[in-house]
């Protein structure tokens, strides 16, 4: 531990200290520690365990593998060559040709061709030149002909200008008017269904309107060059430019009035009666410059043919888009925008206190009112501009000055003013201004959402982008990753040219190594994605050919140079291990890659290629994922996570870091059947398989039970849907983790009209077999519901970040967070408004929900039965059965005549477990035979069966599963009776059925089937009395939480340990009971429910006594008594405490373990 806190250049000092005599003479500062396989070095100045490599290795026990090297022998093949200008300057000079050259140039070009016409038409005039009529026909028909395709290359636009010039020039040598061939070319086919349009036009800010939306008139479509829709009207807003906001947008919706004559259209029918929004569209009413804009401006109309999807003034669409021109007024002066001044912020200790229970989100003139208040509470700025009434001209002067006059927010908190709902270019400004203190290893958590967040800003040069260009051009990470998601952003349908522009200033920015190596990034994802296409339409048999075609054009493409790739700059691959390549079979078949690193100390590089599948949703999880992390570590809870890399390269493919030495469920389920799902052991076997000491196996066993923690949480806040245990994986160091996110926030995958996923989480009795340490609940199970209930607690805290994130993320277009209602699942799993004990409480019950879930097993077992049927039942040289060594038929065996369920035996084999005799006669056999069978037998041979005769009617299994314990006798008597009338009703079956080798399989002997002893003394305890319970030894512990507040005082029982057990030597059923002391009258008493058959129940219930003061509670003593449950007989007492609330400090929550003790025969 000494060493990881340790700074790097300490190391790095001591390493030379082996080959340098005189450190005096070294320059320590040249050299760098590389991690080996990675092109990547430590911090010098920062502490070893501060990295993630190290951290990495520690999780997994592994050796750390540094380099010590000179600084002048390190790559440098991504630095900028030449200095380029100051990044604000340059940043400058792109935004303004990105915003305001194109324009302009689009404009003169434009304004040029209208003169050249008018320039044509004065010479004819004059006469400058006399040609024959025909000639002159022909020369202005070509220059007509000329200007329409210069039109065209100009986005389809003819101005009023030029269409006046065209008309004078035709007119000026009376140039016959005929019918152009085009076809529709300004106008998409489907606007031929309307008979008229109109605008409504609306100034907006903020998404709210600053004013009532204006309707234009309505008119038809001409042609001239092109088909039109022209209104030549002038909307005035009765409002004072002086007043508005300087972020105003006018906001353009183009409407159609149906034409009722259309009636061949494919979308005619009775209910298009009324109007339909075709398309929309927003400017700004000021430029960067913050200058009103002038004259003629262009904006480029999104048609949607379906309802368009408008989220904060901007349009989503799946059509085409075309320019509207807009004329504006030109002033005799330019316009400028002036801000009001601010108003000086008033002392805040000159007010009254104000308490910070009032400060709801639901009161929100309360919390504007008393605004100046919050400062104590610096987190709650947004939530106060949230609260703001007004976002005009008048109201701005008080905004801003509460702004510059807030405490700085911490970056997590500032991203949150980032939001849609945040419009005023100051807020932003100032919302950067505090982002920027983070670290780069913070920013490349939170660039996904700051990359969405450039939607919501009114010009590209704005704060945001200058802060991430900068930060870019600083930090390769930051550049690699910045490039991925913006080019991922560029295919968003309304938002693509902005992100295109960002991206284009980007790669002026990184130099050309960088700008090199991102194109090579480019050509392999290019060359991936086609093969791993081919891969996937390929058929079965011919995949493996095709895939290794396919390689050798990969190979090809490494013989020319090596490659870093897109999860991360830091790996380099320099060519493809093509043995180890494969791809995986499942629905998407993804490749899966072997490539050889480039570094020769690294070791191989595995990657998965996806096509597809939209990665963008695994990615957000991921991230996630890894923001709780960072938030349980900071607390200090290591919770043992698996973060893996996963990026999106393009539309519906990407690239996924594998996690070596891991299996998934299914797979370690599989060896032991098809009902490996429903069996307690196969965790635990395959963990001990890998980790055969006893310690290894302990620590596994510890990493489990963390992970395992960590992912029920995680899956539960972020709704992540779809589990099944092709999807959950296992590492062989003891760590669980999830893969596969493409069901999240609640959206479960459905099974008809029922939800497949049902429990609230993944929590399955083979993994609390691992955590128990065996079947009977122990302390362990107790520690991993305090590290549920500790990291659901820690999220809990950090609800704002949670949400504020994926806010951020609801105009990405991820189909499954589109808007509030997909928040609102995360928040009603967050509960941000309960206590750490009613979350406690509840986080509790959903571990016992999901633990008894039927669903969630079957759900493992149907995937299971998925994989077998692709596979079919074992061949001739395999047993047909998992139990059975071979297979058996009736002309072997002899035909059965009856079979029935006998009774049923308790056996150790380590563990306790219940196994059913069968009773069978067969033809010619005077006698019967007995044979032992568990119930997981019975429920395989059903299985099987449903395989081999799926056309068949079967009897119905009793696949019933059990809260709780499963090995009880109760369980046991009540399966004897539904497994006798299954084996009565299979033998009444077809004969296909019955006499099937699967049935004679089943039923033939096995070496358990020879030792019948016991078989008597079943018989014979059937009708013996039940031993009586004693209440000798005491033994045991409890933990309780006591707190207090309004006066009500909290109990809450958490856990008991270390219980006795009863005479007979079966677990107790506990429950706690208390008082209040004295009571004479029994009316403090307060129970929790039972727990069934454990000696360390976990309860986490809460006993309430409201009405007393702390004085009262100062003369009780609370008695607190274990009891166990018994059905037959009179509860058994197992121990209690008396609690003197004297010596509580009620002040403050005491959580502390109790030693039981024998009371006395006096209490209640």
């Amino acid at each position: 531990m000494q060493l990881l806190s340790s700074p790097v250049e300490l190391l790095i000092m001591q390493a030379l200290c082996w080959v340098h005599d005189d450190l005096n003479q070294v320059d320590i500062g040249s050299y760098v520690l590389k991690v080996c396989g990675q092109e990547e070095v430590l911090q010098n100045k920062h502490s070893l365990g501060s990295h993630e490599y190290v951290q990495n290795c520690r999780k997994w026990e592994a050796e750390i593998k540094l380099q010590l090297l000179s600084q002048s022998t390190m790559r440098r093949d991504l630095a900028r060559s030449v200095r380029l200008k100051p990044i604000n300057q340059s940043i400058s000079d792109i935004s303004l040709w990105c915003i305001h050259g194109r324009n302009v140039l689009f404009q003169e070009s434009l304004a040029l061709l209208s003169n050249s016409i008018e320039i044509a038409h004065t010479h004819i005039l004059n006469n400058d030149f006399v040609p024959p009529q025909s000639t002159q026909y022909k020369t202005v028909d070509g220059v007509v002909q000329m200007v329409k395709n210069l039109c065209c290359a100009l986005d389809e636009v003819e101005t009023q200008a030029i269409t006046e010039a065209v008309k004078k020039v035709k007119r000026s040598v009376n140039l016959p008017r005929t019918r152009s061939p085009e076809v529709l070319h300004f106008l998409p086919p489907f606007f031929c269904s309307y008979e008229k349009y109109y605008l409504m036009c609306a100034l907006t800010h903020n998404g709210r309107n600053l004013f009532k939306p204006i309707q234009s008139k309505k008119v038809g479509t001409y042609k001239s060059f092109f088909y039109h829709i022209k209104w030549d009207e002038l909307i005035n807003f009765p409002m004072a430019v002086a007043l508005l906001p300087l972020e105003s947008m006018l906001t353009l919706s183009l409407f159609g009035v149906l034409n009722q004559n259309a009636s061949g259209s494919p979308d005619s029918n009775k209910q298009r009666k009324g109007p339909e929004l075709l398309g929309k569209v927003s400017l700004p009413l000021f430029d960067f410059r913050r200058m009103r804009g002038t004259d003629i401006r262009f904006a480029q109309v999104k048609f949607c043919r379906n309802k368009p999807n408008l989220v904060c003034g901007y349009l989503y669409h799946s059509m085409t888009s075309d320019p509207l021109q807009v004329d504006f007024p030109s002033p005799a002066v330019d316009v400028l925008y002036v801000g009001p001044q601010e108003r000086p912020s008033p002392d805040p200790n000159t007010l009254e206190e104000l308490d910070p229970d009032l400060l709801t989100r639901a009161d929100r003139q309360l919390l504007w009112d008393q605004r100046h208040h919050c400062r104590g509470h610096t987190h709650s700025l947004p939530k106060v501009l949230a609260s703001a009434p007004s976002w005009d001209w008048g109201s701005m002067a008080e905004i801003h000055s509460l702004l510059h006059h807030w405490p700085s927010l911490q970056p997590v908190c500032a991203l949150e003013l980032l939001d849609s709902k945040f419009a005023d270019t100051e807020v932003r400004s100032v919302a950067v201004s505090w982002i920027e203190s983070t670290s780069d290893d913070e920013l490349a958590d939170y660039l996904p959402q700051l990359v969405q967040a450039l939607k919501f800003e009114c010009h590209l040069k704005n704060a945001l982008v200058i802060f991430l260009l900068s930060r870019a051009q600083a930090n390769v990470s930051i550049a690699h990753y910045l490039y991925w998601l913006l080019r991922d952003a560029v295919l968003d349908p309304a938002f693509g040219r902005r992100y295109d522009q960002v991206l284009g200033s980007l790669l002026c920015l990184c130099g050309a190594g960088l700008r090199d190596e991102l194109d090579k990034q480019t050509r392999l994802v290019t060359l991936l994605g086609a093969l791993a296409e081919k891969v996937r339409q390929a058929g079965g048999s011919t995949r493996q050919v095709v895939l290794q075609e396919g390689l050798e054009r990969v190979q090809s493409f490494f013989q020319r140079n090596s490659c870093r790739l897109p999860l991360s700059p830091s790996l380099d691959a320099k060519q493809l291990n093509i043995k180890s390549c494969s791809f995986f079979n499942s629905n998407a078949v993804p490749l899966k890659l072997a490539l050889v690193n480039s570094d020769p100390l690294g070791e191989e590089i595995n990657v998965m290629f996806k096509v597809g599948e939209d990665l963008r949703q695994d990615m957000l999880a991921l991230q996630m994922i890894r923001i709780m992390d960072r938030i349980w570590l900071q607390e200090g809870l290591d919770l043992r996570i698996v973060n893996f890399k996963c990026i999106s390269t393009g539309k519906d493919n990407g690239m996924v870091e594998l996690v070596p030495s891991s299996d998934t469920l299914r797979k370690i389920q599989a060896e032991y059947g098809v009902t490996g799902s429903f069996k307690d052991k196969p965790l635990a076997e395959w963990l001990r398989k890998y980790n055969p000491a006893e310690d290894e196996y302990d620590k596994a066993s510890e990493n489990f039970i963390y992970s395992c923690a960590g992912c029920c949480v995680a899956t539960y806040v972020l709704g992540i849907c779809d589990r099944h245990n092709d999807n959950i994986m296992l590492r062989s160091t003891g760590h669980m983790f999830h893969i596969d996110f493409g069901k999240f926030l609640g959206h479960a995958q459905m099974f008809g009209s029922f939800k497949r996923d049902r429990a609230p989480f993944v929590l399955t009795s083979d993994m609390a077999y691992v955590i128990n340490g065996g079947e009977r609940p122990t302390s362990r199970f107790q520690l991993f519901v305090d590290l549920c209930s500790q990291a659901y607690n820690l999220i809990r805290k950090h609800s704002g970040l949670i949400l504020n994130l994926l806010s951020l993320m609801t105009l990405s277009g991820l189909p499954e967070l589109t808007g509030n209602q997909d928040l609102k699942y995360v928040y009603d799993a967050l509960q941000p408004q309960t206590t750490d004990a009613e979350a406690t409480i509840f986080f509790t019950r959903l571990i016992e929900s999901s633990l008894g879930s039927v669903a969630t097993k079957f759900n493992f077992f149907i995937h299971n039965l998925a994989q077998l049927r692709f596979s079919g039942l074992p061949s001739n040289d395999e047993p047909i059965l998992s139990f059975s060594p071979k297979t058996y038929t009736l002309k072997q065996e002899g035909r059965i005549r009856n079979a029935s369920i006998f009774s049923f035996q308790k056996r150790y084999n380590p563990d306790k477990h219940y196994t059913y005799v069968v009773r069978l006669l067969r033809e010619g056999q005077s006698e019967a035979q007995f044979l032992f069978r568990t119930f997981d037998e019975f429920q395989e041979l059903h299985n099987k069966l449903c395989i081999l005769f799926p056309l068949w009617k079967l009897p119905g299994f009793p696949n019933r599963m059990v809260l709780g314990r499963t090995h009880i006798k109760d369980v046991a008597a009540k399966r004897k009776i539904e497994l006798n009338s299954y084996v009565q009703n299979l033998l009444r079956s077809s004969t296909e059925v019955t006499q099937c080798d699967l049935i004679y399989t089943f039923f033939h002997p096995i070496a358990r089937d020879d030792k019948t002893e016991g078989l008597e003394a079943v018989i014979c305890s059937a009708d013996a009395p039940p031993l009586s319970p004693t209440s000798g030894r005491v033994e045991g512990e409890v933990k309780l939480s006591v707190s207090y507040r309004n006066n009500t005082l909290f109990i809450m029982v958490m856990h008991i340990r270390d219980l006795v057990s009863t005479v007979e030597g079966t677990d107790p059923n506990p429950y706690v009971k208390t008082y209040l002391l004295p009571d004479p009258h029994k009316t403090s008493k307060r129970k929790t429910k039972i727990s069934r058959k454990t000696r360390n129940p976990t309860f986490n219930e809460m006993l309430v006594y409201s009405g007393y003061s702390k004085e009262t509670l100062g003369l009780r003593e609370l008695q607190l008594s274990v009891l166990s449950a018994e059905s037959l007989r009179e509860n058994c007492y197992l121990g209690g405490v008396t609690l003197t609330l004297k010596d509580f400090d009620l002040s403050k929550e005491t959580i502390k373990w109790y030693k039981l003790t024998v009371l006395s025969r006096n209490h209640p």
